[in-house]
């Protein structure tokens, strides 16, 4: 009896060993298939779907800024993932597509009418540098990689975009640049400011050096020397600002950082159309206006579609002659046009093509002299400018549903500019001594690029992408002096830069809260020169060859749901060229110039529509062999490398919404840096300084919505430090602008379908010095300024339908 109890025992048991082994044996059931414990309170979609992501483990994305407008209910128990997401999305017009690899996508379902999206205020920059952000469902795409902005190993500012158009007039990155501490930028005006991140700055003026920034629209570059291309940024979807260097995935160039601007997408399903207008009185100026439409057509539903936007813009002067008797002389007219053709043929292919052009005419110089008062000059003559960008890209991309994407991107930009400067003579008092004199510098440029790449997103946060790009870049340089009709042509230069490249980066996913991110990329690229702007094949100067390897390698550490920390370093370079030299008719060689960067920081985003988003970073960088474009006394330009820089940079932003509709924002950068090298060496020390950087720069914002009221009235103020800093290195730069605030007010009111806007900037009517150049032919004078606008009211009104 014992022993066959104990054998029933035993077998029982093997029986249980067996039937545990089994379901050991079987795979477990996927996450979206698990009840899990979910409590989401009434808030929005974008906000919700990122808290369900948070509370089940479940990759859930979509960057479509539509969802931040659609209300959800509450949603309490014990649910699946596919049962949760099937009451936030009904009746919202969107769907949840499952993916292969496990996670859903959040994209517009159809044909069903979506609601529309409550446009969103701005005040009088179209950036916001504290934008809010809610968890996994946020994407930096400038990465490449699907790498939510959480899990992402370095300094970001992500400025999200809106629905149609924005609100205000002020588009450009360099008007945006006094309310983000990150960014500094020259203000010469429209198409020829050049813009820096986080104190990489090498220079105020404007010549051959390969800009320390590189600007992208939809994955194409659209510069390489010079200034930034000031395209207004209406209709845009997104800007992310990543610092730098971006060596790894971007190439040289990319220094200090790099922008990329992505436009909204053509909706291949909804017929939609958004238009905005205003007009803008200046205080004792000319006034201005606005006026930008968008329209989308799907051409054959789900498979074709085409998105166009137009603009016209009168900025209204505010600068007068004494000279001339001409008041209102700086006022600058913009017109733009940009298409998009998106194609869907199917099996995860899609083409995308697109085109934009923009022209802008400036009839004077933005500059007034101390002498005269801080909104007056004397000059002989004019000094107009004007510059015409055309750009095109064709992107191609296919998905597989393994998580695998491969995206060809070729574009081209052309990119002319004319300007012209009062050179006559002058005694060292300003007094003229000569006959009149003009000085024109004519620049064109053309940037050819393809890019190919692979990569891959898996739900469990690995990621990897690897890919070849190809630039050629072609930049004219024509000068001519001398009297009206009797212009001589002086020596110009062409350079001709080539570079191909290998780029490879991967994150790994070691423990739910620890990655890895690797990478490098192999660039080989030579600049030929031509000390001619009327270049022969046979006639160019051979330029060094750089071979050079810029690696990649950062951390993320997730200390808490909704904190992490991370660490980076990296590398990057700039190209090498020949220049125009001190003195008439003489050209020089410039070497490449590199630097090093390694940073440290947090993040903490928000888990629902109230709470706190911030972030902080400390960074040190050595960049070698600066590149500057620089005037001598005469105000003749040339290019030279001017020795050594180090620069240490803290960073904070913060973004608080305590309740909801009131929202408290603040940035701020303090940077500190010197320059060792033969221009600083030989000047005192406090002016051994990199230009365009204040030692301190901050922003602050407080608004509040009504968003139960039927007209959801919202009212804003903000304020903005711009600390001192200087035209450039030595004695002669040492020019100081910079150090002032201001303040500005905003309110918005919906009737209907449309927003009313009313904008008040330079609140207190500051006078203060943004920028201390705008002639180089008298700056030896250390008398220029260039004031702000004076305090200035917009009324403007914006609907969509």
């Amino acid at each position: 009896m014992n022993r066959g109890s104990g054998s029933w025992r035993n077998r029982e048991a093997a029986r249980a060993s067996l039937a545990l082994a089994l379901v050991l044996a079987l795979p477990a059931a996927p996450a979206w298939a698990q009840r899990s414990a979910i409590l989401i309170p009434a808030t929005t979609l974008d906000v919700a779907i990122g808290q369900l992501a948070r509370q089940t483990g479940v990759d859930i994305a979509s960057i479509d800024p539509g969802l931040r407008a659609i209300r959800t209910p509450a949603i309490r128990g014990s649910l699946t993932v596919d049962a949760a997401l099937a009451r936030l999305l009904r009746g919202s017009g969107y769907a949840a597509r499952r993916l292969p690899g496990g996670g859903y996508r959040i994209e517009q379902a159809s044909p069903r009418r979506v609601r529309p999206p409550t446009p969103q205020p701005r005040p009088a920059a179209s950036i916001d540098p504290a934008a809010p952000v809610h968890g996994p469902d946020i994407v930096v795409t400038a990465s490449k990689q699907r790498v939510s902005l959480l899990r992402y190993p370095g300094s970001l500012t992500l400025a999200a975009g809106v629905n149609g158009l924005p609100a205000t007039p002020t588009g450009t990155l360099s008007d945006a640049a006094h309310q983000v501490p990150i960014l500094q930028s020259t203000q010469l005006g429209a198409g020829r400011n050049k813009v820096f991140i986080r104190g990489i700055a090498d220079s105020s003026f404007n010549g051959s050096t390969q800009s320390p920034t590189s600007v992208y629209l939809d994955d194409v570059q659209v510069n390489y020397s010079g200034p930034e291309p000031g395209l207004r940024l209406y209709d845009m979807a997104s800007v992310e600002v990543l610092e730098g260097p971006q060596g790894t995935l971007y190439g040289s160039g990319a220094i200090g950082g790099v922008i990329r601007l992505t436009s909204n997408r053509v909706d291949l399903r909804h017929v939609a159309t958004a238009a905005t207008t205003g007009v803008t009185a200046t205080q004792g100026a000319q006034p201005g206006f606005d006026l930008a439409g968008m329209v989308n057509i799907p051409l054959l539903p789900d498979r074709a579609g085409l998105r166009l936007v137009g603009y016209a813009i009168r900025e209204g002067g505010y600068l007068r002659d004494d000279d001339r008797l001409r008041s209102d002389v700086n006022r600058s007219d913009t017109t733009g046009l940009r298409a998009a053709l998106r194609i869907e043929p199917g099996a995860g292919w899609q083409v995308e093509a697109s085109g934009a052009g923009q022209w802008i005419d400036t009839r004077d110089g933005q500059y007034a002299e101390r002498a005269e008062g801080t909104l007056t000059r004397r000059t002989l003559a004019a000094q107009p400018f004007d510059n015409t960008l055309l750009f095109g890209r064709v992107v191609i991309t296919k998905d597989w549903g393994s998580g695998l994407r491969f995206v060809s991107a070729s574009g081209v930009t052309g990119y002319e500019t004319h300007e012209v400067f009062d050179a006559t003579p002058r005694n060292a008092k300003g007094r003229v001594i000569g006959p009149l004199t003009l000085y024109r510098a004519n620049h064109d440029k053309e940037l050819i690029s393809q890019e190919a790449r692979l990569s891959r997103s898996l739900s469990n946060g690995n990621s990897w992408v690897a890919g070849f790009t190809y630039v050629s870049d072609r930049d004219i340089l024509a000068r001519s002096y001398g009297q009206p009709g009797q212009d001589v042509s002086i020596l110009g230069v062409t350079n001709v830069t080539t570079a191909l490249s290998a780029f490879g980066e991967s994150t790994f996913v070691l423990t739910p809260a620890l990655s890895f991110t690797v990478g490098g990329r192999y660039t080989s690229a030579r600049t030929d020169g031509d000390p001619s702007a009327t270049p022969r094949a046979n006639n160019f100067v051979r330029g060094r060859l750089t071979r050079r390897l810029d690696p990649t390698l950062a951390a993320s550490w997730r200390i808490g749901r909704e904190v992490a920390l991370f660490a980076r370093f990296q590398t990057g370079y700039r190209t090498g060229g020949l220049a125009v030299a001190p003195g008439i008719g003489r050209v020089a060689d410039y070497k490449s110039d590199a630097i090093t960067v390694v940073e440290a920081g947090i993040r903490k985003l928000r888990s629902g529509a109230t709470g706190l988003t911030a972030s902080g970073s400390i960074s040190a960088a050595r960049w070698e062999d600066v590149q500057a474009d620089l005037i001598t006394q005469r105000g003749q330009p040339y290019t030279a490398n001017i020795g050594n820089a180090k620069i240490l940079a803290v960073e904070g932003t913060l973004d608080w919404v305590p309740v909801a509709g009131l929202r408290a924002q603040g940035s701020f950068l303090l940077t500190e840096n010197r320059v060792r090298g033969p221009v600083a060496d030989l000047s005192r020390r406090n002016n051994r300084r990199l230009p365009e950087t204040p030692p301190f720069a901050a922003h602050a914002a407080l608004s509040y919505r009504w968003e139960q009221r039927p007209m959801q009235p919202l009212i804003g103020v903000s304020a903005d430090y711009t600390g001192r800093s200087v035209l450039g290195t030595g004695d002669f730069l040492d020019v100081s602008q910079g150090r002032y605030w201001t303040a500005d007010a905003y309110a918005t009111l919906r009737i209907g379908k449309a927003e009313l806007s009313l904008t008040l900037a330079n609140l207190t009517d500051r006078r203060a010095n943004q920028f201390a150049y705008g002639n180089p032919f008298t700056l030896s004078l250390r008398d220029q300024l260039t004031p702000l606008r004076p305090r200035n009211l917009r009324i403007g009104i914006t609907t969509g339908w």
